[in-house]
């Protein structure tokens, strides 16, 4: 049994994305800081979304690389490659609405520790936004600070 509340264990300097960002710079965020997902926020930093590398990956696996043989050390693409070409472009074209996700599970500053866990190992989130009453972003939770507090006292 563990006393803490969310504000305890969150992390508060918060990376987040807004609705309007392209994915190209939301992907190359989560590269740089080596993170999953970020929050969405709007003008009045009210938490809208998520976007993860899973939702990028969804829309990623519906391109279909060229189906090209090798013939007399030449390739010859069967499909065409600059409809590949193309589709990337598209998805590199996206904004971050177009993709994130909307059905977010947020957890209240207050809210108590165990909790929180159960939560996210119920939902099987990896992260979870931490809101005030006006739903206003204050920190975020990570399975790494539920470990953290558990086994660092």
């Amino acid at each position: 049994m563990n006393n803490k509340i969310a504000k305890d264990i969150m992390t508060t300097d918060v990376i987040v994305a807004n609705r309007e960002e392209s994915i190209v710079n939301v992907a190359r965020l989560l590269i740089k800081e080596r993170i999953g997902g970020v929050p969405v926020v709007d003008e009045d930093n009210k938490v809208v979304g998520i976007i993860s590398e899973t939702d990028i990956m969804k829309k990623e696996q519906h391109v279909e690389a060229p189906h090209i043989i090798n013939f007399f050390q030449g390739l010859i693409f069967l499909d065409d490659y600059k409809k590949m070409e193309e589709e990337f472009k598209e998805i590199a074209a996206y904004k971050v609405k177009d993709l994130m996700s909307t059905d977010i599970v947020t957890v209240n500053e207050e809210d108590n520790f165990d909790d929180v866990a159960n939560i996210m190992i119920k939902k099987s989130v990896n992260r979870v936004p931490v809101v005030d009453k006006e739903h206003k972003l204050k920190g975020i939770i990570c399975r790494y600070d539920i470990i953290r507090a558990m086994y660092n006292e």
